[in-house]
C-alpha cells in the first residue's frame, strides 16, 4: 500500500525539521523521513551549539535572512517552550591585513547593525578570555550568540508533529520520482505519494540528487572542547560573546563559551580539508586536536587546557559556498535545500519557511533569488 501526503520531506536535521513544521503549522499534511534518529550525530546538525550572528562577514546580503531567522526561532521558543537562542554578543578578529573584519563592518553598516571596533588589546581587556594579539582588528555586534542545535530540531519536530505532522526516524530513502501529476519516495519500509518533495538530506544529497555530486560536497570537521585551567569562569556565556577569528596565515576559527559540555568549544573552518564519505567518517585523531590546539595557543591561551571532548560533524560545500534553495528547474514541485557550507544552520528556522513556501506555493518571498540550483557556480562545478 501506499500512504498518500500533500508534502514528503526527506532528511529531519535543521533544515528538514523546520521545514516540516512550518508546513504542518500551515495546515499542509507533511511527512518526514530520517534515515537515522531524531537529533542524530551523524551529520551537519548536532554538537550541542552553533554559532548565530548578523554581523555576517561572508556577505550582506545574508543579514535580511539572519534577521528573519531570529524571529522565527523566538516564535518557536514561544511555542514549545525550549530555550534555544542563547545571546552572547559576537565577535570578529583578525590581522590588520585580514578580510574578516571589514567584511563583518560592512554587513552592519549596510544594515544598520549596532556594532563597536577596537583592537586586540582592547578585546582581552573588554572580555578578559580572549588573548588575541594586541595589534587585531575586532568587531563586536552584541545580539550574536549561539543556538541549542539538538534542541532545535527537537523542537521543530515537535512543532511538527502538534500541528498534524508526521515524522518517521531510522527509515531510509531508496528511489524517489516527480512528474507533472506529484511525487512518488520509496523507502525501506514503504511507499508515499505527495503533491510535493523536499529532499534536505544534508552531506547525503547527491545520493538523492547526483547531479550535485559536485556541487554539495561532503568534508569531515571536527570540534573540540578543553577545559581552561585557570579563571573558567572567563568563559560563560555571560562573558565570552562567541567568535570567529583569522589567524595570521588567513585561517578561521570559531567557537562559543562553556555551555551544556565542560569546556570552551572551538572548531576550525573546513579542518584538514578532508572531503569525506558521510557514511564512513574517520573519528577525531591526535593531528584532529593539535589543529584545533593551534587557535587556543595563539588566541586563548587561558582555555589551552585539558581535553574534554571531539567529535567530528559535516560541511557540504557548495562551490562558491553560497546555498542552495530552489525547486528543481526540471520538477518544480521538488524542492532542494542542500551546500550550506558550514554556516547554514543558524538559517534554519528561516529556510524552513522558505522551503515550506516554495512547496506550497512554488515562489517565497524570503531572500534566497542568489541560492537558484542553476545558478553558474553550480552549473559550471
Amino acid at each position: 500500500m501506499t500512504d498518500e501526503y500533500d508534502v514528503v520531506v526527506v532528511g529531519v536535521g535543521g533544515m528538514g525539521s523546520a521545514a516540516c513544521a512550518h508546513l504542518a503549522s500551515r495546515g499542509v499534511d507533511v511527512l518526514g523521513i530520517e534515515r537515522f534518529d531524531v537529533p542524530h550525530s551523524n551529520g551537519s546538525s548536532h554538537g550541542s551549539t552553533r554559532i548565530i550572528r548578523k554581523a555576517y562577514h561572508e556577505h550582506p546580503d545574508y543579514v535580511p535572512l539572519v534577521e528573519r531567522a531570529y524571529e522565527n526561532w523566538r516564535a518557536l521558543e514561544a511555542e514549545t517552550g525550549r530555550d534555544l537562542l542563547h545571546v552572547t554578543g559576537s565577535v570578529c578578529a583578525a590581522p590588520p591585513d585580514g578580510s574578516l573584519v571589514d567584511g563583518a563592518r560592512l554587513a552592519c553598516e549596510d544594515h544598520g547593525l549596532d556594532h563597536e571596533t577596537m583592537t586586540g588589546r582592547e578585546l582581552k581587556e573588554r572580555f578578559p578570555g580572549y588573548g588575541v594579539p594586541d595589534d587585531y582588528d575586532a568587531l563586536y555586534q552584541p545580539d550574536g550568540g549561539f543556538l541549542d542545535c539538538e534542541r532545535a530540531v527537537s523542537a521543530h519536530v515537535e512543532r511538527a508533529m502538534a500541528a498534524g505532522g508526521t515524522v518517521h526516524a531510522r527509515e531510509t530513502v531508496t528511489d524517489w520520482d516527480a512528474d507533472e501529476h506529484g511525487v512518488q519516495v520509496e523507502t525501506d519500509r514503504g511507499a508515499y505519494t505527495a503533491d510535493a518533495l523536499v529532499l534536505a538530506a544534508g552531506a547525503w544529497s547527491a545520493d538523492l540528487l547526483p547531479d550535485l555530486a559536485s556541487a554539495a560536497v561532503p568534508e569531515r570537521q571536527v570540534l573540540g572542547w578543553f577545559q581552561p585551567p585557570e579563571r573558567p569562569d572567563d568563559f560563560t556565556p555571560d562573558r565570552f560573546p562567541v567568535f570567529v577569528t583569522e589567524s595570521d596565515d588567513g585561517d578561521e576559527y570559531y567557537g562559543f563559551p562553556r555551555y551544556d559540555r565542560p569546556g570552551v568549544k572551538v572548531g576550525l573552518y573546513h579542518h584538514l580539508r578532508e572531503q569525506a564519505d558521510p557514511d564512513s567518517v574517520a573519528a577525531p585523531t591526535r593531528e584532529d586536536e593539535d589543529a584545533l590546539r593551534g587557535l587556543l595557543r595563539d588566541h586563548f591561551p587561558a582555555a589551552d587546557g585539558p581535553t574534554m571532548g571531539l567529535s567530528t560533524c559535516m560541511f557540504t560545500n557548495s562551490p562558491d559556498m553560497d546555498f542552495i534553495v530552489d525547486t528543481l528547474p526540471e520538477h518544480e514541485n521538488v524542492v532542494v535545500a542542500a551546500g550550506f557550507s558550514g554556516h547554514g544552520f543558524k538559517f534554519a528556522s528561516a529556510v524552513g519557511e522558505a522551503l515550506a513556501d516554495l512547496a506550497v506555493d512554488g515562489e517565497t518571498g524570503l531572500s534566497v533569488d542568489e541560492f537558484a540550483v542553476d545558478r553558474e557556480a553550480i552549473r559550471s562545478a
